[in-house]
């Protein structure tokens, strides 16, 4: 309607000024209701042709839409495994620091897991212990094995010695034996030396690695414990929390509530159409109204326009997607965030709005080489965005009357 009372001013007025003090026709006798087309056919098809090109040139180059909601995050509660709520810490609707519990899990498993652990590294060190005892006794053992094969080849060097003076003193059988006497006196000196290497070994290596192993099973049945214990992992308020001991949470099938951080504002999320998909671009500038704020025009940004339409996303699942499924058309997200700080104070995190933004071509205006045509096309462009601002302002104020009057909200 604003913008043909506008085109009108340019067509129809200047045709019925014509009519009237050029060729002298007056309303009610020449140009009435049955000859206004025939008198004014000129104006009123130069309004037409003017009002639906000046509505698409300002919803092309100044994207309006109402598809705008105040942003906000949430985090989910949940613990990282299945098991059935022992304690609740808190209640709903209740406020938390980060780091403080929130819910309890049965943890008897978890208990017998740290105490099996803390079991197997008291054993670990009781091995130590003994084996330092056996270590000792080893010493004596090997002392024990030198001293037999030091008298063993004395023996039979005393032997060899005999022999050599009178072959016929010492038997050539009795030499032999008192060589394999040595022999095994050696061989046992060498497996009681063998011995003391292996318990050094053990006492060095195997038990500390052993002993590492299990005080890395405590600390993993330590972690597993630590996670019965569902904490915020920031601040904020839970909401939708209806748990209570004995319930069963599973993380992917049941949560256990949602968390609204402190720090939970992302900004105004918009849907524009994809016709302005070649328009949008961040850095524009742009304005909203909330019906979580009426009477309030907040000046934007465009941050980031998502380079992806969602509605046409494809997933891998086990049936092939008929493109007849996706036939509904997505719109093109933006981000909008606010030009000057808390300029979103007061708003409801996830109140709906309406948004214009405004293409500006105060660059490309100020170009050397620009056409004159050029520049009066763009001046044109960016003159037009003060019909949408004006078309925004109007809805702000009627807003609140549609909300409450209108619809009976």
């Amino acid at each position: 309607m604003l913008e043909f009372m506008i085109c009108s001013m340019l067509t129809i007025l200047p045709d019925f000024l014509f009519r009237r003090y050029v060729q002298g026709k007056r309303i009610g006798r020449d140009i009435n209701l049955y000859s206004m087309w025939f008198e004014l056919r000129w104006g009123i098809t130069a309004c037409v042709i003017l009002t639906l090109s000046l509505i698409t040139l300002i919803f092309y180059f100044h994207p309006s839409t109402k598809n705008v909601t105040a942003a906000f995050r949430t985090v989910t509660l949940m613990p990282e495994s299945t098991g059935r709520v022992a304690e609740v810490f808190v209640g709903t609707n209740e406020k938390v620091a980060a780091g403080a519990p929130i819910f309890r899990l049965d943890d008897k498993e978890q208990q017998a897991a740290i105490e099996t652990a803390r079991r197997r590294i008291a054993e670990i060190d009781a091995e130590t212990t003994v084996a330092t005892t056996e270590l000792a006794a080893a010493d004596g053992l090997i002392a024990q094995a030198e001293g037999a094969f030091l008298q063993a080849q004395d023996e039979l060097e005393t032997q060899v010695e005999l022999n050599q003076r009178n072959p016929n003193i010492v038997a050539r059988r009795e030499i032999e034996r008192r060589q394999v006497a040595a022999d095994a006196r050696k061989g046992a000196l060498a497996a009681a030396v063998s011995n003391k290497q292996t318990l050094e070994t053990k006492i060095a290596s195997l038990l500390p690695a052993q002993k590492a192993s299990a005080e890395a099973a405590l600390a993993q049945a330590q972690v597993e414990l630590d996670k019965t214990v569902v904490r915020a992992g920031t601040g904020g308020m839970v909401q939708q929390f209806t748990l209570r001991p004995g319930d069963i949470v599973n993380p992917m099938i049941r949560s256990a509530g949602v968390l609204v951080p402190d720090d939970r504002r992302i900004g105004l999320i918009a849907g524009f159409g994809q016709i302005e998909a070649q328009v949008m671009k961040p850095g524009m500038i742009a304005e909203a109204t909330c019906i979580g704020k009426p009477f309030t025009i907040i000046p934007l940004v465009v941050t980031e326009v998502q380079d992806v339409i969602a509605a046409g996303q494809v997933r891998a699942t086990e049936q092939l997607i008929d493109v007849q499924q996706m036939a509904r058309g997505g719109t093109l997200t933006t981000f909008l965030e606010p030009l000057f700080e808390g300029q979103l104070a007061g708003i409801p995190p996830g109140s709906s709005c309406i948004a214009n933004a405004y293409t500006s071509n105060h660059d490309e205006l100020h170009a050397p080489d620009i056409s004159t045509l050029r520049w009066v096309y763009l001046h044109v462009i960016d003159a037009v965005g003060l019909v949408h601002a004006m078309i925004l302002r109007l809805q702000a104020l009627l807003l609140p009357v549609q909300t409450l009057v209108l619809t009976g909200h």
